[in-house]
């Protein structure tokens, strides 16, 4: 049975869930609108294997639908111009979520993310980020959480070249999921699926690969 929190995440930012077999071009105003780093995120879809839903903007959804009726659904390479995005940046991932975390020992400490010495990609997010640093204070990993909605986190994590190999990685991403999900929301992890470093890392914290995944439009 889905959880509750993930349903109701899956409904608000996408503008529906759930969705029977095939794929879904629905229509929602928060494609129109900045996401969690103040930039438009103009096509997101989720997709279980039997069903997928893909959410555009709502004068958008004829074109998407049209190009929906392609055999083989929507070719990636095309639905930056049918969202009115032409030369945006193409994603499709693998989609992860989690309500049992494992139980690894917290690593990090949560600071604000205009803190000294963090990199540029976490000085984009809009509440505290979780931080580990090395004895001199120097910067080692962090994690980030994405707030799309009421009941949906993102999670983004990253470790410095000469720090990984030591599992840093994976205790933040469950760090960050139990601060999630005590706050009522669902955490989730997106990855590319060639990238076997965050596959790993990201089974390790206790979010399954489902064979659900994740696709859409980013800004350039």
């Amino acid at each position: 049975m889905l959880d509750r929190r993930l349903h109701l995440h899956l409904a608000s930012w996408l503008g529906q869930w759930p969705a029977g077999p095939g794929l879904h071009v629905v229509g929602s105003h928060r494609r129109a609108r900045p996401a969690w780093d103040g930039r438009l995120r103009p096509a997101v879809a989720v997709a279980t294997g039997a069903s997928t839903v893909l959410s555009v903007a709502p004068d958008r959804v004829a074109a998407v639908r049209e190009l929906a009726r392609r055999p083989g659904g929507p070719p990636l390479p095309a639905l930056p111009a049918a969202v009115g995005r032409p030369g945006w940046a193409v994603h499709d991932g693998v989609f992860r979520w989690s309500v049992a975390p494992a139980p690894l020992p917290d690593v990090g400490e949560w600071t604000s993310p205009t803190a000294a010495g963090l990199p540029s990609w976490l000085r984009l997010f809009d509440g505290p980020v979780l931080v580990v640093r090395d004895a001199r204070g120097g910067y080692l990993a962090g994690a980030g959480i994405k707030r799309h909605d009421a009941y949906g986190r993102e999670l983004a994590v990253g470790t410095v070249p000469t720090a990984r190999g030591r599992g840093l990685a994976r205790r933040l991403v469950a760090q960050a999921a139990r601060r999630v999900l005590a706050g009522g929301a669902v955490p989730t992890y997106l990855h590319d699926p060639a990238n076997a470093a965050s596959a790993r890392v990201a089974t390790a914290a206790g979010f399954p690969d489902r064979g659900w995944r994740s696709f859409g439009v980013l800004p350039p």
